[in-house]
């Protein structure tokens, strides 16, 4: 693993290389993240990751709002320059004092409006067992139908790999 191509919280990528941003479930969610990085960086070397989840887990200093201020600011340069990936995980773990993937699903949402008003690369997989699942894949296919809906990790990364390589031999 190429570790100075992959950013996680509080480390901020400002280069120019593709980014990749790796949105979905962490609270409740098995590290799929870690799967996610693997893959990638086994196929493309020079792909730059940013996951939100900490390699570690929660830490001690843990600043919520920190926390959003990077993922906002990773979720839009990888708008810009790469691609978003949304990766919605069925719950390995339930908590009962927050929903399920509540801050994956508002994302989603602003990010599935951003790809109306706008093409993006924004590439979603939906892991069998994911709640609600059926209703997110009609709205998505109403309004965002050049969205691809993945139904496996590898298939999803595997997509927006493609498509940046494309983007890349462009120009």
């Amino acid at each position: 693993m190429t570790e100075n191509k992959i950013f996680f919280p509080y480390k901020r990528y400002e280069g120019k290389d593709p980014l990749v941003f790796l949105a979905g479930p962490i609270i409740g969610a098995r590290n799929w993240q870690k799967n996610a990085i693997d893959f990638i960086q086994q196929r493309n070397s020079n792909i730059v990751i940013a996951s939100p989840r900490q390699p570690d887990g929660l830490k001690s200093d843990f600043s919520f709002e920190e926390q959003v201020d990077w993922e906002s600011y990773h979720l839009t340069k990888a708008s810009e320059q790469g691609a978003i990936i949304f990766w919605l995980a069925k719950e390995q773990e339930h908590f009962c004092n927050r929903p399920f993937a509540q801050t994956s699903r508002f994302e989603l949402g602003e990010w599935k409006t951003k790809q109306e008003d706008k093409e993006l690369f924004l590439f979603v997989g939906i892991e069998d067992g994911f709640t609600n699942s059926r209703y997110i894949t009609r709205r998505l296919n109403q309004d965002c139908p050049q969205v691809n809906i993945c139904h496996s990790l590898e298939e999803t990364c595997s997509l927006a790999m493609t498509e940046i390589i494309l983007r890349q031999k462009k120009g």
